[in-house]
């Protein structure tokens, strides 16, 4: 039997070299900006505490916002968050399915919460962070389609809102602007939190 061509085999070997490689970058940034910053997060600085080269960082990454939308993501979405939006989409009543996007929220939000504030005492440039955070929303925005196409195909979308509309309200309700505001500022908790977001967007978005 002919060997498959080297342009299709891909080595279980190297693939898993390559992630231990990723991952092996995405710590060290993380050490480098605790305890220096993230003016001395330097893509050299980096590759040295990794024990790669700079050019393999920039193989990978591309560049430093590169490693910083790694270090976020990883943030959001560690542990169980799959799982979590797994759940969501198999939850078909418009109730509920309300109530599993807000635990979503909720649970992304707690858990970036650390690297944000790290990033921004580290001195990060705002429009690095910016130019991450607008990418960041436009793939937030995007998620919310199925939900409310699930709503309209219930049945169960308000009258006075059309499809557009009411994901526009989704996106906004959801945002990060309202945990900070309540959990972070106000001190609520984040079952507080969740309770909450999940009961303003079922009045806000479902008929009676």
């Amino acid at each position: 039997m002919a060997r498959p061509s080297g342009r299709n085999y891909q080595s279980p070997t190297r693939q898993r070299q390559a992630d231990e490689t990723r991952s092996r970058i995405v710590v060290a940034a993380r050490q480098l900006l605790v305890s220096h910053g993230y003016a001395g997060m330097t893509v050299d600085a980096i590759a040295k505490e990794a024990g790669v080269s700079a050019p393999t960082v920039y193989a990978v990454f591309g560049s430093k916002t590169g490693i910083l939308a790694e270090l976020l993501d990883r943030a959001r979405f560690g542990p169980g968050f799959e799982e979590l939006v797994q759940q969501t989409m198999a939850t078909t009543e418009p109730l509920d399915r309300l109530r599993m996007v807000a635990r979503i929220a909720r649970t992304v939000y707690e858990s970036e919460s650390k690297i944000v504030d790290l990033l921004r005492g580290a001195g990060m440039v705002a429009p690095e962070l910016a130019a991450l955070e607008k990418e960041s929303e436009c793939r937030r925005y995007e998620a919310q389609e199925p939900n409310i196409t699930l709503i309209i195909q219930a049945g169960r979308l308000r009258s006075d809102l059309d499809a557009t509309t009411a994901r526009d309200v989704l996106w906004s309700m959801t945002g990060r602007e309202s945990y900070r505001m309540l959990v972070r500022e106000r001190g609520w908790t984040p079952e507080k939190y969740e309770t909450w977001l999940a009961d303003m967007m079922i009045k806000a978005l479902l008929s009676d």
